[in-house]
C-alpha cells in the first residue's frame, strides 16, 4: 500500500500523535496493552516522527502515551461488556479519528459504524481497510443527520474517546438526550474530566485551539450529580486511569500507577457510560 503522506501542523496531523502513542504503548507494555492496528497503521504513514521518537524515553512522555491507551482498553472493556448481551449490536464510534477499537471488539457479528469530519474519513478511508459489517459516515457529530444511517434494531453502543472535551457543555446534553430518545436500550460510554483537569488541558492543547476559557465547554465533577439528564437514563462511572485495570504490569514504575491515581482522584478523570432505557 502507498504510503499516504501527513502533513504537519494540519487537522490531519492531530490524528498521529494518539496513534503513535498506542504503537509505543504496545511496544513498552505488551503484557498490559496491544494495538496491532497502531503499529500497522505507523507503518503505513509518510510522517516525520522523529521529533515523537526523540520523546518517547521521557517517564512523561511514557505517562502521556499510557493515558489514550488506557482509555481504550476501558472503551473495549464496556463495548465487549454491551455485546455479551446484545452479540448482534451496532458499536458506533464517535469522532473516530484513526482509532480501530471496533475492530478490536469484533465478534463476527456486530456491525461497525465510524463517524467523523469528512476530511478525517478521506484520511482514514486511505489508510484502514473496512469489514463487510463496517462503515463509515463523513458527519458532523453536532449534525444529527448522520443519526438517520444507524440503526439500533439489534442494540447500538456509542462511544466517544477524547472528544466531549472540544463541546459545550449544552452541546454534550443535547446530543445524549437525542440518542436517548431514538435508541432504546442503546448506550453511550466516554472519557470526561473535571474543571481542574480542563485547566491542565487549556495550557496545551485546547489553548492551541484559541479556547481560552473553560467556562461553558464540557466537563465533569460528579458524574451521578453532573449528568443527571433524564430519568430515562442511567449513569454510572469508573476512574479512567485505574478503574478497569490495576496497571501492576511489567514497564509499568510506581509513579506511572501514582500519577494514574492522581488522575483519577483529582483531575476527575473518569470513564462514564450512560444506559438509554
Amino acid at each position: 500500500m502507498k504510503k499516504v503522506r501527513i502533513e504537519k501542523n494540519t487537522v490531519q496531523e492531530t490524528l498521529v500523535i494518539p496513534l503513535y502513542g498506542r504503537k509505543m504503548c504496545s511496544e513498552k507494555f505488551p503484557e498490559l496493552y496491544r494495538d496491532i492496528f497502531a503499529e500497522r497503521l505507523c507503518d503505513s504513514l509518510d510522517y516525520d516522527f522523529s521529533e515523537l521518537e526523540k520523546k518517547k524515553k521521557s517517564f512523561l512522555y511514557e505517562f502521556g502515551a499510557l493515558e489514550p491507551a488506557m482509555r481504550q482498553l476501558d472503551m473495549i472493556w464496556e463495548i465487549k461488556h454491551y455485546l455479551e448481551k446484545y452479540p448482534r449490536a451496532t458499536i458506533v464510534n464517535l469522532g473516530c479519528g484513526l482509532d480501530e477499537t471496533g475492530k478490536a471488539c469484533d465478534n463476527s457479528l456486530c456491525s461497525i459504524v465510524n463517524v467523523d469530519f469528512p476530511d478525517v474519513i478521506s484520511v482514514r478511508e486511505q489508510l484502514i481497510l473496512k469489514l463487510d459489517r463496517e462503515r463509515n459516515i463523513a458527519c458532523d457529530l453536532k449534525d444529527y443527520a448522520w443519526m438517520d444511517e444507524v440503526s439500533g434494531s439489534n442494540g447500538v453502543i456509542f462511544f466517544a474517546a477524547g472528544v466531549f472535551h472540544y463541546f459545550k457543555l449544552r452541546e454534550v446534553q443535547s446530543l445524549v438526550l437525542e440518542l436517548s430518545k431514538r435508541y432504546s436500550g442503546g448506550c453511550l460510554v466516554f472519557d470526561s474530566v473535571g474543571k481542574s483537569g480542563m485547566k491542565l488541558m487549556m495550557k496545551t492543547v485546547l489553548k492551541n485551539m484559541d479556547m481560552d476559557a473553560v467556562e461553558g465547554y464540557f466537563h465533569v465533577n460528579d458524574p451521578p450529580r453532573d449528568l443527571n439528564w433524564s430519568a430515562k437514563i442511567r449513569v454510572s462511572s469508573k476512574g479512567y486511569m485505574l478503574g478497569y485495570h490495576n496497571m501492576k504490569s511489567p514497564g509499568i514504575h510506581f509513579f506511572h500507577r501514582l500519577i494514574a491515581a492522581i488522575g483519577d482522584k483529582v483531575m476527575k478523570m473518569s470513564i462514564n457510560r450512560m444506559d438509554f432505557a
